[in-house]
């Protein structure tokens, strides 16, 4: 059965610091919804009603472009592929934070500093959902990839920039990501 809360409890945080990674859906007012799977060491819970992710630079910038399309809605899953069987959705309004930005130097304090690094996304959460999660099997995390961080220091900090300029100003659907 699926339960629902305004906050997150001890046991929310609990379960979603031992998750090896999450996915992040949002949608713009017409256009793809993106669904985007997050690994590596970037979720933070910074309250019990807001919660925050670095975000490395990608192939694209949708959820950034469908913030700003919308009315900031974004929703972020966390799935357990132990035996113990949990689905959690925290439901609520997002924003990008880039680094010339103040919100983005007080949140980097929470983070180990990389090459590559776009933005970060804090999350206002409105409430949050738990369900079983029963037809969900069960996996084994073998590694995290070095394949992002390779592509960053091949590329180098102006590389990634020039990058950044030319693939991630404007989302798939045309819309502008706020870079």
């Amino acid at each position: 059965m699926a339960d629902f809360f305004d906050a997150l409890e001890q046991k929310h945080i609990d379960f979603i610091m031992a998750q090896q990674m999450f996915f992040v859906a949002t949608a713009p007012k017409k256009g793809r919804i993106n669904l985007s799977p997050k690994g590596l060491d970037c979720f933070r819970i910074l309250s019990p009603t807001e919660v925050a992710y670095l975000d490395y630079t990608g192939s694209g910038n949708e959820t950034a472009a469908h913030l700003l399309d919308d009315d900031g809605r974004i929703t972020i899953m966390f799935n357990s592929f132990t035996r113990n069987a949990l689905i959690m959705r925290l439901y609520g309004r997002g924003t990008a934070h880039g680094p010339d930005t103040a919100r983005f130097k007080d949140l980097m304090a929470m983070f180990e500093d990389a090459l590559g690094i776009r933005q970060i996304f804090t999350i206002k959460i409105d409430n949050l959902q738990t369900s079983c999660g029963y037809g969900v099997p069960i996996y084994d995390l073998i590694e995290e990839r070095k394949t992002l961080t390779k592509w960053t220091e091949k590329k180098g900090e102006q590389g990634i920039k020039d990058y950044v300029e030319a693939e991630n100003r404007i989302s798939i659907d045309g819309l502008p990501t706020g870079k």
